[in-house]
């Protein structure tokens, strides 16, 4: 199925954020989002210092609906409401430009996704009252405050593996350097990321926090350019546990040019060899046109597939087959009958638990976060009254920023897997309760509300030569105990 296209919608109003609620922050937990329902990043829109009294007028925002009526993008993602706008009126407007072009709007802290049916339900209810007080755009602003400016770190953040800050100035760092072109020499040889980084490893090498290297490592510095001697800024973002680097639009980028530890030759060679493998792992399949295409598969482990106009899931490699209309009938009994053993309250009260504990994770992130910056501002303050040396604060200050800086990788990612569970939640709610009036409704039901039935609720369907296998669950990974399991003694003929 082809990747989802959508945008980024990140508005501040003010030029000074504090950390935890900066423009980032909410780009990055958009980022997460967006990768976990397995769409791609088209655009990133961004209104810096701009009321959201009114937007629409906004050459950002113009953009944006020009992206949306061409087709560009399929959907926005953003963190509340809030951000988007801040007068109900406009806020209507763009859910009706929205819904004429067939377009999704995602508000992560209010958990509606209009690609969702329940995100479609609630938008309306909820947009309806997302008049804000405009005091509440003050107080933000009076609680933001920059915190890094007596710190005097070079703008370009920490250095690349490989090089070192110096009087502010970007260069090699001759212990890492060596290490950085080794990576080069030994990818070009071998070709594989993996073995790349098990080699570094086996050589006694490791990253500069003392880590392993890891095949993400290898691929981000392979691709970092500062190797060939231009730093970019501001360009791409690291998705922390999700082991995947995300690039920003180009026309943020910021080109600096710095010393070189490979030639642009090899730089090239190896990026090509990427680029190469790359277009292999990301083939784009087709969109079902069968209510459980995609879902059927062959007891040999291949994916069975409507070939013809013979309407059969048919597997390609042992020819086993069996009648699409069929199929839909045995799993429609089965559906019905496993609606008729499960409980979806208690369903949402164990995943509501489980979300409870991630947002516990969460506040203590948040708080182990506020409480090492405080560390690093006090010995920032020791040093400038003369009670720390310089060699002391490196070595405690050190160690705090990198943990810090991990920290600011995890918490949108935590935030993100929250927005994700939340959401589907509420749709698989909404999903279930519809499915439940299953031999009533069916027959009217449209194809999208049918599709997203099997979908939420399909673990997988397995056909074998004289059996059929049916696993529904109330979501896709959900809890063991939720699963159900139904069989067909005998296949029927096709």
């Amino acid at each position: 199925m082809e990747q989802k296209r959508v945008g980024i919608w990140v508005r501040v109003s003010t030029e000074f954020q504090v950390a935890e609620d900066s423009p980032e922050v909410h780009e990055q937990r958009a980022r997460y989002y967006i990768q976990s329902r397995d769409w791609h990043v088209a655009e990133v829109y961004r209104l810096d210092a701009i009321s959201g009294k009114t937007v629409m007028g906004h050459p950002e925002t113009q953009r944006m609906l020009n992206d949306i009526r061409r087709g560009h993008i399929s959907g926005l993602v953003f963190s509340k409401l809030a951000r988007l706008a801040r007068n109900t009126r406009e806020l209507l407007e763009f859910a009706e430009i929205f819904r004429a072009e067939g377009a999704d709007l995602v508000s992560l802290a209010e958990q509606i996704d209009t690609s969702t049916p329940a995100g479609r339900l609630f938008f309306t209810m909820i947009s309806a009252m997302a008049q804000w007080e405009r005091e509440e755009i003050s107080s933000r602003v009076a609680a933001s405050v920059p915190i890094r400016a007596e710190m005097g770190k070079p703008l370009g953040g920490q250095a690349s593996f490989g090089y070192k800050w110096h009087n502010k100035q970007l260069v090699i760092d001759e212990k890492e350097a060596p290490i950085r072109k080794l990576i080069y020499d030994i990818y070009l040889a071998c070709q594989r990321r993996k073995t790349t980084a098990d080699k570094l490893n086996a050589l006694g090498h490791r990253t500069r926090n003392g880590s392993k290297f890891s095949d993400t490592t290898v691929e981000r510095l392979l691709r970092d350019t500062t190797a060939k001697g231009v730093r970019l800024a501001n360009y791409t973002k690291s998705t922390g546990d999700k082991k995947q680097w995300v690039v920003k639009p180009q026309e943020e980028w910021v080109q600096i040019p710095c010393p070189a530890i490979v030639d642009e030759q090899l730089w090239q060679e190896c990026n090509s060899i990427l680029d190469e493998q790359k277009q292999k792992r990301t083939k784009i399949g087709r969109k079902s046109e069968y209510l459980l295409g995609g879902l059927v598969k062959c007891a040999c482990g291949k994916s069975m597939y409507v070939f013809s106009t013979a309407r059969k899931f048919t597997c390609k490699a042992c020819k086993n087959s069996i009648d699409e209309a069929v199929m839909n009938d045995i799993y429609q009994e089965h559906l019905h009958q496993y609606l008729n053993n499960i409980n979806p309250k208690i369903f949402i009260e164990e995943v509501d638990a489980e979300i409870r504990e991630q947002e516990k994770l969460l506040s203590s992130t948040i708080r182990k976060r506020a409480q090492l910056r405080k560390k690093m501002d006090d010995l920032v303050n020791l040093r400038l009254s003369g009670e720390l040396d310089k060699e002391h604060l490196s070595e405690l200050y050190k160690p705090i920023e990198i943990q810090v800086k991990q920290l600011d990788e995890s918490i949108p990612e935590l935030q993100a897997e929250i927005d994700y569970k939340r959401i589907q939640l509420n749709s698989s709610d909404y999903v279930l309760t519809k499915a439940k009036a299953l031999y009533t409704e069916w027959a009217d039901m449209q194809f999208p509300e049918k599709r997203a039935i099997a979908e939420t609720v399909t673990e997988y369907i397995t056909v074998g030569s004289d059996t059929i296998n049916i696993a529904l669950a109330y979501l896709p990974g959900s809890l063991q105990t939720s699963q159900r399991n139904f069989r067909d003694s005998l296949k029927p003929q096709a």
